[in-house]
């Protein structure tokens, strides 16, 4: 951990989450969920107007549950180095194990961590350690490394919680006049 000042401090991904690797192996959730750059996570029903997945094929997908974070490596112009975002949706669901999840577990509030996520500030690392291989369309990256990801937080939770509230809040102002 390098303390930068006395109010913030980089931690690793790693401090902070967990990976999630729970699998459905008793189908015990049946929605599949996908994580869009633009929607964020989705049902997979209403993003591709088909199930893609079904009960026959589920039972190896992760078990998503409510604010679990997810990393899509699958590039776009929206998300050049695929999109982080977390799961809203206040019920569980699953996941293909082709992408990442997983859980905060320190002091950390979730409004700050969904606009460090929405900003470009974790790119250069993405694409420092990353490597889209022979998948063009996406980036591939080890677990090891993707929890080694650098992020830049307040010590103070109280100050977190503010920071996000702030950029929500300006956030749905600009939503408004729009």
């Amino acid at each position: 951990m390098c303390v930068i000042n006395n109010t913030w401090e980089q931690r690793k991904l790693s401090d902070i989450a967990i990976k999630i690797i729970t699998k459905n192996q008793a189908v015990q959730y049946t929605e599949t969920l996908t994580n869009s750059a633009e929607y964020g996570i989705i049902n997979q029903r209403d993003f591709f107007d088909k199930d893609i997945s079904n009960t026959e094929n589920i039972n190896g997908y992760y078990i998503v549950k409510p604010n679990d974070y997810i990393y899509n490596p699958r590039i776009s112009t929206l998300a050049p180095v695929g999109p982080i975002n977390r799961n809203k949706l206040k019920r569980t669901g699953v996941m293909s194990p082709l992408y990442t999840i997983f859980r905060v577990q320190a002091s950390i509030a979730l409004l700050f961590l969904d606009w460090y996520f929405a900003s470009t500030v974790w790119h250069k690392y993405m694409l420092m350690n990353g490597d889209s291989g022979a998948r063009a369309d996406r980036i591939s990256i080890k677990d090891s490394t993707f929890f080694d990801m650098p992020i830049m937080i307040p010590k103070n939770i109280d100050e977190s919680v503010l920071i996000g509230k702030t950029l929500e809040s300006f956030n749905d102002y600009i939503t408004l006049h729009q």
